[in-house]
């Protein structure tokens, strides 16, 4: 579903990405962990077609995000983790707003919002401008967007950040619905508990370079994926 292959991102003379190479089978909720700085938005912006890249090549379901950089973005839905919405407009307004570039007609549209939005606690609330809304109810608002078009691929930056712990289960359970399905999921987080406990494969970077990837036991083994993840800094430092 998503391929990464000796990705390279550059700002400068600064390399925050180098020939980072990671593949995402459909199924699979993949956790991307990494200290603040070591390049996981770098690397999920690339994916998305948001930041253009130095080397290397990405893949969704197959599609060139170089080549074909539209195609892929219909199959995607990123949640970044500080949600930019327009704030001008009313939240419905917002949904039919994005299910119109997706194309979605009326009926599923309808039906997705109505389902989502009662999942998270936000149907009385659809009609209030954006401007109104708290931080975890613009959090859940993206949610619901990025949920409209059904995409194959969803990624998340930080997504469980500003979520209440409702919020949060709610939307480990349509991840783990989506995957069921076939489609696939790769977000980042600090939270490793939650990392450990959701993710089926896990991706540790650092300093722009992958250091440790694999299922979630194997890269655990005995410990625990914080223990995993201090002992690779202190290495590295």
């Amino acid at each position: 579903m998503l391929r990464i292959e000796n990705l390279t991102k550059k700002y400068g003379d600064k390399t925050a990405v180098d020939g980072l190479s990671l593949h995402i089978r459909p199924g699979e909720i993949y956790g991307f962990i990494g200290h603040n700085g070591a390049g996981k938005t770098t690397t999920i912006k690339s994916v998305c077609g948001i930041l253009q890249f130095d080397g290397g090549d990405i893949f969704v379901n197959g599609v060139s995000v170089k080549a074909d950089p539209i195609a892929c973005k219909k199959e995607i839905a990123y949640i970044p983790d500080n949600p930019d919405l327009y704030e001008f407009m009313s939240a419905i307004k917002y949904l039919n707003f994005v299910a119109d570039i997706y194309g979605v007609d009326a009926v599923t549209r309808q039906e997705r919002i109505s389902r989502y939005a009662q999942v998270f606690g936000m149907t009385a609330d659809l009609a209030q401008p954006i401007s109104s809304y708290s931080h975890g109810m613009k959090q859940k608002l993206a949610i619901i967007a990025a949920l409209v078009h059904d995409p194959k691929l969803m990624i998340m930056d930080e997504p469980f950040v500003g979520l209440d712990p409702k919020a949060s289960h709610d939307l480990k359970e349509i991840m783990r619905e989506k995957c069921a399905r076939g489609h696939a999921v790769f977000f980042s987080t600090h939270v490793l508990e939650v990392a450990e406990k959701l993710c089926d494969n896990i991706a540790i970077i650092r300093g722009g370079r992958l250091v440790v990837s694999g299922r979630t036991e194997d890269v655990v083994g005995d410990t625990s994926l914080e223990e995993v993840f201090l002992e690779l800094v202190d290495a590295e430092a």
